[in-house]
């Protein structure tokens, strides 16, 4: 096992992170901005370099002054969290190159699985189903025109090297297609330094399921079963949870297992989402594989009572996975609230400012994971999410009547939150019978 570690990220995760190491005996260096230098979660790390300005672009996402902490710091190992550097193939090589083990997939297998056209190839490879669309990247409107009359319209022009609903647009008839590839492409430039784009069919408000995947550096690979993030505005999720609801047992099952054939194809290790849309007839697309621990992770460690940074760490330093399959048993239900400095009454704008005041829900059930507290300035600069709600319940009926309490219990003052139209979800009668789909918020605000 490491002997010290280096994060680098900021704020939850790298909270997060401090705890797993220091129950696993590792000592922790904790790199910050000067925005971040005096946050309280900092003063539980083992050593806090300070690595540049506020700007992310500047410190967080600075691979030189990263590894440059890491040399001072003299760690065994990075680890990179989820935002910023964590999907980063580059950063994955150059931690290896300079003798630090990422604590994450090879830099080969995020290339592979990062690009979609890609990882589509691959999970073809896998038997694992696709959504239909072009055979790879559309290189010329004819082609786009071609594949959209042949799959049948609407469709979705996506990046390949896209993420978080960025160079995605979709287009109703062949007029409509014209603009969205400039537009896509447009947007893939600028975004991700990759124009290249590729078609898929567009399913009208599908179910985002996603399989919790980790694969060891000995062959083993295991899923942890499935969370629902369908309860998302403009691809930002805001509810997550597992088991996802009105699932049947045999597509739950053929998800969690496409996901394993798809790591196993690729080479993939350490810990990765696999993410697949399901429409109203219970079809099931691959659509893309995070290649990093993700925000909703405590979910699946609630209903599996595993803890997945622990087990990255473990996969990391070369050791084989502690479980197998059979040992990795789903109870109960999870439910996750992401807690974010936004004002949904006003188009979801982001606020940042100091909180003022702050209470932390408790009892059976509930737990808070967050580096925020009363005093603590929401930074502009960074992400607006202020901490992950849990509720982990033997009922989802149960699950949703205690994430309720658990938000009325919450106490942010100083900044608007999220809580609000978490509040209104929870109590919605389509969402109690789990009749969800990704533009379930938008209609509800159309309402």
């Amino acid at each position: 096992m490491f002997k010290r570690i280096l994060i680098a990220n900021r704020g939850e995760i790298a909270l997060r992170i401090i705890r797993a190491c220091h129950e696993l005996g590792i000592e922790t260096v904790a790199v910050c901005s000067q925005a971040d230098l005096g946050s309280a979660y900092l003063s539980l790390a083992d050593r806090t370099i300070c690595i540049g300005p506020a700007r992310a672009q500047q410190s967080y996402l600075k691979i030189d002054r990263i590894i440059s902490a890491a040399e001072l710091g003299e760690v065994d190992a990075i680890h990179p969290g989820y935002g910023f550097l964590s999907e980063n193939a580059h950063f994955a090589e150059v931690c290896r190159a300079s003798g630090y083990e990422f604590v994450g997939p090879t830099h080969q297998a995020m290339q592979l699985l990062g690009d979609k056209n890609s990882a589509r190839k691959i999970a073809r490879a896998g038997d694992v189903p696709t959504v239909p669309g072009s055979e790879g990247l559309i290189t010329s409107e004819a082609e786009a025109l071609e594949c959209a009359r042949g799959i049948g319209y609407p469709v979705l022009v996506k990046a390949s090297a896209g993420g978080g609903g960025r160079g995605m647009r979709v287009a109703y008839s062949d007029e409509e297609l014209k603009n969205a590839l400039a537009q896509a492409s447009q947007e893939a430039a600028a975004a991700f330094g990759n124009a290249d784009v590729y078609i898929e069919k567009f399913i009208e408000n599908p179910r985002h399921v996603e399989a919790q995947i980790i694969a060891d550096n000995h062959g083993n690979v295991v899923h942890l079963w499935e969370r629902d993030c369908s309860m998302q505005r403009r691809h930002q999720k805001l509810i997550e949870e597992s088991p996802a609801p009105n699932l049947s047992k045999k597509t739950r099952a053929a998800v969690c297992e496409a996901a394993v054939r798809l790591v196993k194809e690729s080479g993939y290790t350490n810990a990765g989402t696999v993410e697949f849309i399901v429409d109203a007839k219970g079809n099931y697309y691959f659509i893309e594989m995070n290649a990093r621990i993700q925000v909703e992770h405590p979910v699946t460690e609630l209903v599996t009572g595993i803890d997945l940074i622990k087990a990255q760490l473990i996969v990391a330093s070369g050791e084989k996975l502690p479980f197998t399959q059979k040992d990795i048993v789903h109870r109960g239900c999870a439910i996750e609230c992401r807690i974010n400095a936004e004002d949904p009454d006003h188009g979801f704008r982001p606020c940042p400012g100091k909180i003022t005041g702050m209470i932390i829900p408790g009892g059976f059930g509930v737990r808070f994971d967050s580096h925020a507290h009363a005093g603590y300035v929401v930074n502009p600069n960074y992400d607006s999410m202020i901490g992950k709600l849990l509720v982990h319940q033997p009922t989802r009926e149960e699950a949703i009547a205690c994430m309720l309490r658990a938000l009325d219990e919450l106490k942010i003052e100083g900044i608007k939150t999220s809580v609000p139209i978490q509040k209104k979800i929870l109590r919605h009668g389509d969402f109690a019978a789990g009749k969800i789909d990704t533009g379930f918020i938008q209609r509800m605000l159309n309402q």
